[in-house]
């Protein structure tokens, strides 16, 4: 497995949180595609400018992440659906097959509006990802890991997939990541590398799409991201089930807290190096 980091974990300028992950030993790099430097408008310059830094350094596209928010998956905007096309399409331009984004909250219920518009939209995009024969990464959490298989069984696409994030599984769903991996081991095409506890227990829905289902908004204090190794995530047993399914994509750090995210970042490369044997 390879590592990666998220750039914007760096919360520093583009060429220089390039420069800070080749420092932490990463091997790639997954991006926004919602920033002055990656956005879905690049153009052919622009791209390959993006590409040139990453080279001398390097590195690799890991993933783009092409979440804007879970209100077209609700409402089906024509706009942002296209944005989310042209998203994938560039992912393509830059190295790499996928794009992960957060798609809200799969409702218990079927026969509800808002997970017929969600199923809609996302057959869309998974269409579309097949025809670039790429990957519209749904990103794990707000839903237990059987729900969103079940949700994406539905769609019968090559395209559609998962970035399992072990932290949000845990944190949010209350699930555990170790028999997430093997409940979704046919989808897996991206993870994240992070790790959290659940300081109480929440309703997914108010914490990621409340105004879509009448509900009350949720405060982000029911959940706390920790280090590597210090939350709820088992990654002796997280990391040899995701060896047992076949799984040889990146493990990409990302952290979302803290005062001094580089290091934080490098310490958990060297986590992620000393389970992986490297």
């Amino acid at each position: 497995m390879k590592i990666g980091a998220i750039l914007e974990s760096f919360r520093k300028p583009f060429a220089e949180a390039v420069k800070l992950a080749k420092a932490a030993g990463v091997d790639g790099l997954q991006m926004y595609a919602n920033t002055q430097t990656v956005h879905a408008d690049m153009t052919a310059k622009e791209i390959a400018e993006v590409k040139k830094v990453l080279g001398g350094e390097g590195l690799a596209v890991s993933a783009l992440c092409g979440d804007f928010g879970c209100a077209m998956y609700y409402t089906g905007n024509r706009e942002e659906i296209e944005r989310e096309k042209r998203v994938m399409a560039l992912a393509k331009e830059l190295g790499t097959d996928i794009v992960t984004t957060h798609i809200g909250v799969v409702p218990e219920e079927k026969d509800c509006p808002q997970y017929e518009s969600m199923r809609a939209v996302c057959a869309e995009l998974a269409e579309f990802a097949d025809s670039l024969d790429g990957h519209f990464a749904v990103e794990t959490g707000p839903e237990p890991a059987a729900r969103l298989k079940a949700f994406l069984d539905e769609l019968h696409s090559r395209g559609v997939s998962v970035n399992l994030d072990p932290a949000n599984l845990v944190m949010c769903a209350g699930d555990d990541p170790v028999q997430a991996v093997y409940t979704l081991r046919d989808y897996i095409v991206h993870t994240h590398a992070k790790d959290g506890l659940q300081l109480r227990k929440a309703d997914t829905r108010r914490l990621y799409a409340a105004q879509w289902f009448g509900l009350e908004k949720e405060s982000w204090d029911a959940i706390r991201e920790v280090p590597l190794g210090e939350g709820g995530v088992a990654w002796e047993k997280y990391l040899a089930a995701l060896r047992e399914i076949g799984y040889d994509g990146y493990l990409t750090i990302e952290r979302e807290c803290g005062d001094k995210p580089e290091e934080d970042i490098a310490a958990a490369a060297l986590f992620l190096k000393r389970h992986l044997g490297r």
